[in-house]
């Protein structure tokens, strides 16, 4: 294999082979910084996916290696997020006891799915099908994940035990209901870790806001014994590294998975290329999607060997990564094995670890989420894809983060074809004393002919718009116009189906005394047009101004004068609407 080839399907034979020493520094204090900010996040994150918090530092550790050997982005921090940890709950949770050996066998199996689906799709170059998700859609779900995500924390926040459950009006309708169960404590120590993390994240953000509320809530929980006092927490935690293996499981399981692994192999990598992509503008190369995807997708393959789950690319994470002074893959290395270390040595101080502030970590992370700068914006600008928000946002709420994004995607494509099937026909008229057309609806005082109607298409003619282009030609019948002339500059093709409704519609007019033709027509549409053999020819012209001009040149009518200042005394001035 040529080192080329080998480069491009291990883009860290690359960044080695071209390593700079003046890059370790910052290499070494991102991946340091990172692995301090990832081992409480990641048990707080297997712990809101169900799972023992052991998991997603195993989760953590190869996972994070693999990505940085085989991934394009130089600053990309990949390991478990808050959005792909619900939606393992949630899927997983259906089919056995969160916490249980079988609970965590089907969350490494749809690792293993995810990965599989994600690495396929990388060699067959699908990395296109994320564009399906619009930046709406995204913005919809995302927020109503964080309210499902955050308010999924009260159990342990509260120290009660409430029912899981996507709908967050029965969340706080039980944990008021139990308001007499309600742990002080906990809420206590979850509520002033919840102050410091923000305040940190506000006033020093690159302080580990993370590590210093963990340290200090496990030393005060082990100095004054508060674990006695029913305060929830960690309790043990293996110590040593994760071990190769694959747990058993059925086709039954996979088909029941299936969906879930479809949804989170698309939204995990939508998260990650968005993030990496930012991050490769700012600092001035770019990243290969498919090898992203082939990235990720053996990430999560070995996060399955190894006992972890679903991993992607996280935007704190990568910011924190970005902002410490990360150059190359160097940093991830550095992380996996600073929390391979950490695996190996500290584990039993995670016995005090309040559970209330690694809830307190996961709310504090997802809240900012909600984006209401989003729905501001789209509002002022665009109030069709405000609605695919919206309905994302409900959908994702009433139904789970699978169903709202199907009902997200599903809606905007729906919005792709109506627009398509009912494109904007513009009435044409001239700039006086020029050969400019311009629609009337959008400038005043334009010159407009009784005889003859010019029709702008700005989109592709196909079978499902033809029939808006002949109501609308019918349209101008009222008006007694004898000639159409439609502008063709804004379409770049035309199928067969609108080829021989094309005929149909010229033979149509011609029998009711109206004659179409076209102008400015594209290379690519006319060969289209001269191959169709049309029984009734259509003309073409090289421009409005030349095709108007020669309908008006066959038309023996004489038409009175509508106006003062027309050019020839048969013009009238178009209105706007």
């Amino acid at each position: 294999m040529s080192s080329n080839l080998l480069e491009r399907f291990v883009p860290a034979v690359g960044w080695m082979r071209r390593y700079q020493m003046s890059d370790l520094p910052g290499d070494i204090t991102a991946g340091l910084t990172v692995a301090v900010m990832l081992i409480p996040q990641g048990m707080a994150y297997a712990m809101l996916a169900g799972l023992p918090p052991i998991v997603g530092l195993y989760a953590s550790i190869v996972p994070l290696a693999i990505y940085a050997l085989l991934g394009t982005s130089r600053q990309l921090a990949v390991g478990p997020v808050a959005m792909v940890s619900l939606m393992v709950a949630s899927s997983v949770g259906a089919m056995a006891q969160p916490g249980s050996d079988q609970y965590v066998a089907l969350a490494v199996v749809l690792a293993l799915m995810v990965g599989v689906m994600q690495a396929g799709m990388g060699l067959l170059k699908l990395g296109f099908l994320v564009r399906f998700l619009s930046h709406p859609v995204i913005s919809g779900f995302t927020s109503a994940a964080a309210l499902i995500i955050g308010l999924s924390q009260l159990k342990h926040l509260l120290g009660v035990k409430l029912p899981r459950t996507h709908h967050i009006h029965e969340i706080i309708i039980e944990a008021f209901a139990h308001i007499q169960d309600w742990n002080w404590i906990a809420l206590g120590m979850g509520a002033v870790s919840i102050a410091l993390l923000l305040g940190l994240k506000k006033f020093s953000p690159r302080a580990p806001g993370a590590l210093i509320v963990v340290a200090g809530a496990t030393l005060v929980t082990w100095l004054f014994g508060l674990e006695q006092g029913g305060l929830s927490v960690v309790g043990e935690v293996p110590a040593g590294l994760p071990m190769p293996s694959l747990p058993s499981f059925s086709l039954t399981q996979l088909g029941e998975l299936a969906p879930t692994a479809i949804a989170i192999s698309l939204v995990a990598f939508m998260e990650s290329i968005s993030v990496a992509k930012a991050f490769a503008a700012r600092e001035g190369y770019k990243v290969d999607a498919d090898q992203e995807l082939r990235a990720l997708g053996l990430s999560n393959v070995a996060a399955a060997f190894f006992g972890g789950y679903t991993v992607t690319g996280g935007f704190s994470r990568t910011a924190v990564n970005g902002q410490a002074g990360a150059k190359t893959g160097l940093a991830s290395l550095i992380t996996a094995g600073a929390i391979a270390v950490a695996l190996l040595t500290i584990t039993p101080l995670f016995a005090w670890l309040p559970n209330t502030v690694l809830s307190a970590i996961v709310m504090a992370a997802v809240f900012g989420l909600i984006d209401i700068k989003e729905v501001v914006h789209l509002w002022k600008v665009r109030k069709g894809d405000l609605l695919q928000l919206v309905l994302t946002f409900a959908a994702t709420l009433a139904f789970g983060i699978e169903i709202g994004i199907g009902v997200g995607v599903g809606f905007s494509l729906l919005q792709i074809i109506w627009r398509s099937a009912s494109p904007v026909i513009a009435k044409l008229g001239r700039l006086p004393g020029t050969t400019f057309w311009r629609d009337t609806q959008r400038i005043d005082g334009l010159q407009t002919y009784d005889d003859v109607v010019v029709l702008r298409l700005d989109a592709r003619l196909y079978f499902a718009n033809i029939a808006r282009l002949e109501q609308e030609i019918d349209k101008t019948q009222a008006d007694a116009n004898r000639h159409v002339v439609l502008d063709c500059g804004g379409m770049n093709d035309i199928d067969t189906s609108a080829l021989a409704l094309l005929e149909e519609l010229a033979v149509s007019q011609h029998s009711r005394g109206v004659t179409l033709s076209l102008a400015r027509v594209k290379a690519a549409v006319r060969d289209q047009l001269k191959a169709a053999h049309f029984k009734l020819p259509i003309e073409v012209y090289d421009s409005v101004e030349v095709a108007v001009r020669t309908a008006r040149e066959e038309s023996c009518a004489d038409l009175p004068v509508n106006t003062d200042d027309s050019d020839d005394g048969q013009v009238s001035n178009g209105q706007a609407a």
